[in-house]
């Protein structure tokens, strides 16, 4: 059951005047998989869910099925604090065409282990499509232990975790614990082939935004075996990876996305425009990539 090996690009959400820009998204979605994403991530951290309302994260998950028409899996992210709400997204999400979902660990309340599993089993006894568990614990305060990986894994909904802990010892850890058919993708672009070494089978990308094709090609060319073309890959872009979290995601990459003509430079409060020493630190990384003059 799993979902996609390879790029999946962690989507931005386009803003325009305070609304959901579906003219800027649908030119995102079909630049994306004309450049070869494996997967789209729809309303994630990087598509700024927490401030959509329920309607706007629906229907934006709903326009890019529609915009994508099976080409590439849509993972909808459906997280929530709250599980009854989570169950309750995760079932809308399902009803418009998402092919899985995301489901990032719950913020705030802090829970023990046991309540994190619970709060997992719930959501994906609710469901009849795949799920990614997402631990990032620097954003949310909650860890999922390896353990816990390994007794979630034994759900049959329940195919692969995003891991961005950062925490390479957290992650062989995960691998060893986990059968052969549960996907670990790496949450930090500056990781994906630390984390293809021990198993990783692709990544769920915030650079993707800007660099689709070569963010599938560093992680096709691992798969396919050539282990030091793709390390060349990574290296190459270790500083533009570094410009994309000069302040918190997705503030730089949205600004970059502006730069390149994509999308408008608009955010919902509390995440606002970058300040001038980040832009300059966006610019310039671009610029020696070449993505922009």
């Amino acid at each position: 059951m799993t979902l996609f090996k390879g790029a999946g690009v962690a989507l931005v959400t386009p803003f325009s005047e305070g609304h959901v820009d579906y003219g800027s998204l649908a030119g995102l979605l079909d630049w994306q998989v004309s450049s070869g994403i494996d997967a789209i991530v729809s309303c994630g951290t990087t598509g700024e869910a927490s401030t959509l309302n329920d309607e706007e994260h629906i229907n934006t998950v709903k326009f890019t099925v529609d915009a994508v028409k099976k080409k590439v899996p849509v993972i909808a992210g459906a997280g929530s604090n709250d599980t009854g709400h989570a169950v309750f997204m995760a079932q809308e999400l399902e009803k418009v065409g998402a092919d899985g979902l995301l489901i990032v660990t719950p913020y705030y309340n802090k829970c023990t282990q046991r309540g994190l599993i619970k709060h997992y089993e719930k959501i994906a006894d609710s469901v009849n499509i795949p799920i990614i568990l997402y631990s990032v614990a620097g954003r949310t305060g909650v860890n999922i232990s390896p353990s816990s990986v390994a007794a979630l894994s034994r759900h049959p909904n329940i195919v692969g975790i995003k891991e961005a802990s950062g925490n390479m010892s957290q992650v062989v850890e995960i691998a060893r614990y986990v059968s052969d058919d549960f996907a670990l993708y790496s949450g930090n672009d500056d990781m994906i082939v630390p984390l293809l070494s021990v198993g990783s089978v692709g990544a769920i990308s915030t650079v993707a935004n800007i660099i689709p094709s070569d963010t599938s090609s560093m992680i096709h060319k691992y798969l396919r075996g050539d282990a030091k073309g793709s390390m060349e890959m990574q290296l190459a872009m270790k500083h533009l990876i570094d410009a994309m979290f000069v302040e918190v995601n997705p503030i730089p990459v949205k600004a970059a996305l502006s730069m390149m003509d994509k999308i408008k430079s608009e955010y919902r409060l509390p995440l606002c425009e970058p300040e001038n020493l980040s832009l300059y630190e966006i610019m310039s990384q671009m610029k020696d990539y070449g993505l922009i003059k």
